[in-house]
């Protein structure tokens, strides 16, 4: 029995139990559509190719699998490269597939001919041509166990045309890729205890590694046994509940000033952080759990160190601390949260128009519940959003990750929706945000899928524009303004619900009526421009 190449590619992802291909089509890699076809994985195919490759980042995070999204050559894959530059950045375990030319053409200037493997080399963890068809599983094998092991991260495999349609006798199958956790070792799992047990006001920050490891029950036992508090980092949002009373957001600056022992897990010392420097206790004690080695004594020297899974170091945690408490420093930082949330409730509590960004936070947060997944796509109104939202659970919430990238917000939800059709799915957009992937509402359209975007609407980049404004004035304030345009309008015209808000007390309802339309929708809403400058909040650009 003959298999086809792309026949073979197909197989090779249901082996690996994904479910869902996202695409923009091209010549190039229709061999792995009808794959896909006889395998039973869904095909989304999306109006470019950067949306593709964001959804397949957000399948990737949801599932803890491989999210996968193939393009066609050339400038299908040049359209790919910022998502999955964005995926290495959040430690995603994406796989873009990239057509290209055949092989027995290569070099002579073929259609959408280009060097593509080399573009990927410095933000992935592999990068690599198949050049026969045999050679697909054990390929393809690698890059799942590249993706999946240590850090997740993306992989690129560019597959020639005449590879994807050349047919073989079908081989056997590979087991599917499971990645044995690491143990900590014994050593370092000692100077652990004799720092936390010596300590006074320990604080625990759980990154996106504690996510990835499954460890959240873990540290809920954690921290409900000892009293260290918690704060959360990346996709470690939800990992505790941040309704939970050991779980803090606010506190967190002055946790680190005061803090004689930081345990850091899987979060790297970049610029969320300060850098492990700006703002900390020059004298507290860093104990680092990483999954990359590379991140370890990166920007600080850690005190112990570790290269080990996550539920392991904390289930550790949870035996060698037994019996010991921090009940006086949960209390304090307790105390400092409360002062710190009472401030910010009074701008939560704004009625102005336009509206204040918080006041939109604290709409969206009365709303939710745990059936909501949450996408933060944007620049202030996301910052602001984040600090008044309380996720419970993990995988609620997902953002960019530390890259920044803008535009995340639809292709995740449209992920998260075809996964998940029985949740809602809400974005909370910026309108500089949503006009990067905007036009995927078509795509949601076509899929049936509901989702809903609110887009807080200052017709203006506002994260960079009250900055500017503030540096060099207003009349000098050039390229940071947009159009006061209707985003709604946008989603009607493609077949979708959309309304348009000025009055903060029409939020919740509006948020109802989005979701009960049963189409995708968006509700524009305009808020102020100067919001944030108002409540105190903004911030000089991070550079």
């Amino acid at each position: 029995m003959y298999t086809l190449g792309g026949e073979l590619v197909a197989q090779m992802l249901a082996n690996q139990g994904v479910k869902t291909l996202y695409t923009l089509c091209g010549g190039h890699i229709m061999g792995i559509y009808d794959g896909c076809l006889n395998n039973n994985i869904s095909v989304i195919d999306f109006r470019h190719e950067q949306a593709a490759a964001h959804a397949a980042d957000a399948y990737a995070r949801l599932t803890r699998n491989i999210g996968v999204a193939a393009v066609t050559a050339g400038p299908g894959v040049t359209d790919a490269v910022t998502a999955v530059a964005n995926a290495y950045q959040a430690r995603s375990p994406m796989v873009l597939l990239g057509g290209a030319a055949p092989l027995k053409t290569k070099g002579m200037g073929a259609l959408q001919e280009m060097p593509q493997t080399g573009m990927f080399r410095d933000f992935t963890k592999a990068s690599f041509t198949i050049t026969e068809t045999s050679d697909i599983p054990e390929k393809m094998t690698e890059a799942f166990e590249a993706a999946l092991s240590g850090r997740p991260g993306p992989v690129f495999i560019e597959l020639p045309f005449d590879v994807l349609f050349n047919a073989i006798d079908a081989p056997a199958l590979p087991a599917r890729v499971a990645i044995t956790p690491v143990e900590p070792e014994a050593g370092a799992i000692a100077r652990m205890f004799e720092l936390l047990r010596a300590a006074q006001k320990p604080v625990i920050i759980a990154g996106t590694q504690v996510y990835w490891d499954v460890a959240h029950d873990t540290l809920r036992e954690l921290t409900e046994q000892t009293g260290i508090p918690v704060f959360t980092n990346g996709a470690g949002r939800g990992t505790l509940p941040m309704n939970h009373p050991n779980c803090f957001k606010s506190a967190r600056g002055k946790a680190l000033r005061e803090s004689d022992v930081v345990l850091l897990i899987g979060t790297p010392l970049d610029f969320r952080l300060k850098y492990g420097i700006d703002g900390w206790n020059p004298d507290c004690k860093l104990i680092q759990v990483e999954n990359d080695a590379a991140e370890i004594n990166h920007n600080r020297e850690a005190d112990v160190a570790m290269v080990a899974d996550a539920r392991f170091v904390l289930e550790a945690l949870i035996e060698g601390l037994h019996g010991i408490r921090y009940d006086d420093w949960l209390r304090q930082t307790r105390e400092y949260e409360d002062k710190k949330n009472a401030e910010l409730g009074k701008w939560t509590a704004l009625d102005d128009q336009p509206i204040n960004h918080f006041r939109l936070g604290a709409a969206i947060n009365d709303f939710i519940d745990e059936n909501m997944i949450v996408i933060g796509d944007g620049g202030d109104i996301v910052s602001a959003c984040a600090k008044v939202i309380d996720v419970t659970r993990p995988g609620q919430w997902l953002d960019p990750g530390p890259l920044g990238c803008l535009g995340v917000g639809a292709p995740f939800a449209i992920a998260a929706q075809h996964l998940y059709p029985e949740q809602r799915v809400l974005i909370i957009n910026g309108d500089g945000s949503f006009g990067f992937n905007g036009f995927e509402f078509d795509t949601a359209v076509r899929f049936n899928l509901p989702i809903v975007s609110i887009v807080g609407n200052d017709s203006g980049w506002g994260q960079i524009r009250n900055p500017q404004i503030q540096m060099v004035g207003k009349e000098r304030a050039v390229a940071s303004a947009l159009a006061p345009t209707r985003y709604d309008r946008i989603v009607e015209a493609m077949g979708g619900y959309g309304e348009h808000i000025d009055d903060p007390s029409d939020l919740g309802g509006a948020l109802e009526r989005a979701f009960a339309s049963g189409k995708p929708a968006c509700i524009d809403v305009t808020i102020d421009p100067e919001g944030m400058v108002k409540t105190g909040a903004s911030t000089p650009y991070i550079v």
